[in-house]
């Protein structure tokens, strides 16, 4: 029985479109994400070129997402469990057991070995519970920019989202907060390994990868914005007091490259991923970088490159003017405006017959109020 190529094509359709649909309500925020700080204001929005797009901003709400509360009890329970000596022949009850009674099958165990270790790992629950309690006075932003756009870039963004959220739940567990290791897994998770160029017989040409920028950053409730760049057009800090962008000397600030282009020299799988570059060592928190809003008023601009790439003065300052005027509105407003502008500039790309150079959109906008 040969198939109806009516049916075929009609059910194709509905599938790509299923498809684009999905990813691109996956990774679109709804305003009801929007983290509440004390002083702080933040809105995002984001247009994709086509039906579904490579540009991804999420609000990272730690009160909303996760249960602070019961990750604070878990882990001082978890201090108080750490301290207690395991019962002679009972079976261990978790991971300082197993390491407890692994260091008492080793030569030269002393008897006090297991409690220091014990008082270690307790320690270490209380920190944790500290980090954790931080997090109600604090919240993140995620972008992201994948190469090109359309479904296969949407893709790409899914797999960073992806790994990224996986990865933070595996953060707070150890650590009560973000620390360098999440963003060197989302790295390698991106990175080309050797097994997949061999069997695509791909080469190690930059076209051949699926490449992401990335910028994420957790803003505190006093002003201080840390963040980590990966090939993303730098923020831009706006004064209320002087009506302009502050000059950053980018130069001085370190700059990843796009996502899976390097792997770090030290990493025990290194042999297994072509890198473009290699980097000495891993992430530490010292590559993190800080921006403080001194001023009430004070900006931080988020964006992707299509809306600015980081380089055209001209449209600098005409972004800096539209912030300018509606510097008292609120977050929301002033991210229309300049998602506004950008539209129009989609809009002249048309008329002038260069609708290939549009691309996905995102602005993202944390204000100091």
């Amino acid at each position: 029985m040969q198939p109806n190529p009516q049916l075929a094509k009609t059910g194709s359709t509905a599938i790509d479109t299923s498809i684009d649909e999905y990813l691109r309500q996956r990774l679109m925020p709804v305003e009801g994400a929007i983290p509440q700080l004390a002083g702080i204001e933040m809105y995002g929005d984001s247009i994709p070129a086509e039906k579904a797009g490579g540009d991804l901003f999420e609000y990272i709400n730690f009160q909303q997402r996760y249960n602070i509360d019961a990750r604070i009890a878990r882990a001082q329970a978890l201090s108080s469990a750490y301290l207690e000596p395991l019962p002679e022949g009972a079976r261990p009850r978790n991971g300082v057991d197993v390491h407890v009674l692994w260091l008492q099958s080793r030569p030269g165990y002393i008897s006090g070995d297991g409690a220091e270790y014990r008082r270690a790992k307790s320690s270490e629950q209380l920190r944790i519970a500290e980090n954790l309690h931080e997090l109600y006075a604090m919240a993140g932003v995620l972008l992201v920019d994948a190469q090109g756009h359309g479904i296969l870039a949407a893709k790409i963004a899914s797999t960073v989202h992806d790994t990224f959220h996986t990865a933070m739940l595996g953060e707070l567990d150890s650590n009560g907060e973000t620390t360098p290791d999440l963003f060197e897994r989302i790295n390698l998770r991106l990175a080309q390994s050797v097994t997949a160029r061999n069997a695509l017989g791909r080469d190690t040409d930059e076209s051949s990868r699926e490449l992401a920028t990335m910028v994420y950053g957790e803003i505190h409730s006093g002003g201080l914005f840390r963040f980590v760049n990966f090939g993303h057009p730098p923020p831009l800090v706006f004064s209320a007091e002087y009506g302009r962008f502050m000059k950053i000397e980018n130069e001085c600030m370190t700059h990843f490259p796009a996502l899976g282009l390097e792997v770090p020299e030290d990493h025990p799988d290194r042999s297994k991923y072509v890198s473009i570059d290699r980097r000495p060592t891993r992430l530490d928190f010292s590559d993190l970088e800080e921006i403080t809003l001194m001023g009430k008023g004070d900006i931080i601009f988020l964006y992707t490159d299509g809306v600015y790439d980081g380089s055209d003065e001209q449209a600098m300052h005409e972004i800096e003017g539209i912030i300018e005027r509606y510097k008292r509105e609120s977050a929301k407003q002033i991210c229309n405006a300049i998602m506004e502008y950008a539209v129009r500039n989609d809009d002249y790309l048309r008329q002038i017959g260069e609708p290939d150079r549009i691309d996905d959109k995102t602005v993202f906008i944390i204000k100091r109020c």
